[in-house]
C-alpha cells in the first residue's frame, strides 16, 4: 500500500550513529500503519532550488507509537540529506509515502534466509528481520564502521564483513556466506549495484529465490518521470520499452527479473 500524498511530519528524535549516517524517528501515524518493510518515503527539503524529494528506506516501523525510522547517509555538502542531518526535534518535515513494493515476506515465512545488506543498504533489512517469520541470517556489508549491527543481533544471527578486515570477513558479504559455509532458500538484499550482481549470479548458481532492492537515484518516487528506470526482461507498459521503474516497480524485485 503506498500514498501519493504529502504530509508534514514531527521529528520525534534524531542522532548520528556512525560517521555521517543519522537516525531518524518520525511521528507518522498514517503512514506507520501502512508501511510494509523494503518501502520508503520521499522528504522534501525546506530549499526552494531543490524541487525533488530525497528518497529515504524505512528501517523500522513502530505502529504501536504511529512512528517510522529512517537511517540515512549524508551524501555531501548543500545536500538534502545534509539539511535533514541538521533538523532537530520538534521540526516539521514534509514527505510523501509509503513508496514502492517492498519485500514479500509471505514467499520466504518458514524456510532459511539471508538478510543481506550493504552499506547505506542495511538499514532496510532491520524491519524485515523483526517481522520475518523464518531462520534468518543477516549478512551486512560495511566499508569499515560498524552500524545498526547490534540491533539486528535481537532477530537474527549476524555475520559482517569489512572492506578493511576490521571486523567480521575481510571483505564482502559474498566472502563471509563462502568463509563461514553459510546456506539459505531465500535471499533479500539491499545495497549498491554490484553487491547486488554478485548475489544475482550466486543465487542462479546454487537455485536460491533472490529478491533485491534497488538503490537507483530516484526522482519524483510515484513513477512519472522515468529517472530511475532499470533494464528489464519484460517490456514496460508505461515506456513500451525493456525498462522497470525502480520507484514504481520496485525497488524490490525478483532477481531474475532485472539486469545488472
Amino acid at each position: 500500500m503506498s500514498t501519493k500524498t504529502k504530509e508534514s511530519l514531527k521529528i520525534v528524535s534524531q542522532e548520528e550513529i556512525g560517521t555521517g549516517i543519522f537516525s531518524m524517528w518520525l511521528q507518522a501515524d498514517r503512514m506507520a500503519e501502512a508501511a510494509r518493510p523494503g518501502q520508503f518515503l520521499s522528504l522534501y527539503t525546506r530549499n526552494g532550488s531543490k524541487l525533488l524529494p530525497r528518497p529515504i528506506s524505512i528501517c523500522e516501523i513502530d505502529r504501536e507509537n504511529g512512528r517510522i525510522r529512517l537511517v540515512y547517509r549524508v551524501t555531501g555538502k548543500n545536500t538534502g540529506t545534509e539539511e535533514f542531518s541538521r533538523l532537530h526535534p520538534g521540526i516539521q518535515v514534509e514527505a510523501m509515502g509509503p513508496l514502492g513494493n517492498g519485500f514479500p515476506l509471505e514467499e520466504a515465512e518458514g524456510k532459511k534466509v539471508f538478510l543481506i545488506g550493504g552499506g547505506i543498504g542495511i538499514p532496510p533489512m532491520l524491519q524485515t528481520a523483526k517481522e520475518l517469520k523464518a531462520e534468518k541470517t543477516a549478512v551486512l556489508g560495511y566499508r569499515d564502521e560498524l552500524f545498526l549491527n547490534d540491533e539486528f543481533e535481537k532477530y537474527a544471527d549476524v555475520y559482517v564483513a569489512t572492506e578493511d578486515g576490521s571486523a567480521g570477513t575481510k571483505g564482502n558479504v559474498l566472502n563471509a556466506i563462502k568463509e563461514k559455509a553459510l546456506e539459505a532458500e531465500v535471499i533479500f538484499a539491499c545495497g549498491p549495484t554490484p553487491m547486488l550482481r554478485a548475489l544475482k549470479e550466486y543465487a542462479a548458481e546454487k537455485n536460491i529465490t533472490c529478491w533485491i532492492s534497488m538503490e537507483e537515484r530516484m526522482a519524483c518516487g510515484v513513477g512519472a518521470c522515468l529517472a530511475c528506470v532499470c533494464r528489464s526482461k519484460e517490456i514496460d507498459a508505461h515506456s513500451q520499452v525493456h525498462n522497470k521503474r525502480v520507484c514504481k516497480d520496485g525497488p524490490v524485485f525478483l532477481s531474475t527479473e532485472v539486469e545488472l
